[in-house]
């Protein structure tokens, strides 16, 4: 299995538009043979004084895949195509990191 972890900030004020986009393109995600999980994440309210928050330009996505030839045809299938294409200019930074279970 091949856990990723995403984190997007988006440019100041366009956090949700983006979300909008990512979850308009989950059900071509979650149909793609090898995804376990593929969802966003964004700060939990009320945790207390523990919590590092990313604040509110950023989420993270919380994903699963079978393998890493499930995960490299996700990176190149067409629908990821289009949701960067309509995403690229609201995001002001992307990293990602991609882990096996240790």
């Amino acid at each position: 299995m091949i856990h990723v972890v995403a984190i997007i900030t988006a440019k100041p004020g366009m956090r949700e538009a983006i979300l909008k986009e990512f979850r308009a393109n989950m059900p071509a995600v979650h149909a793609e043979e090898g995804c376990i999980e593929y969802g966003p994440a964004t700060d939990a309210e009320g945790i207390g004084g523990f919590q590092i928050r990313f604040g509110p330009d950023t989420f993270v996505v919380i994903e699963k895949w079978e393998s890493p030839e499930a995960l490299k045809a996700h990176a190149a299938s067409p629908h990821m195509a289009a949701y960067a294409a309509k995403t690229r200019d609201m995001i002001a930074n992307r990293v990602i990191h991609v882990l096996q279970p240790g």
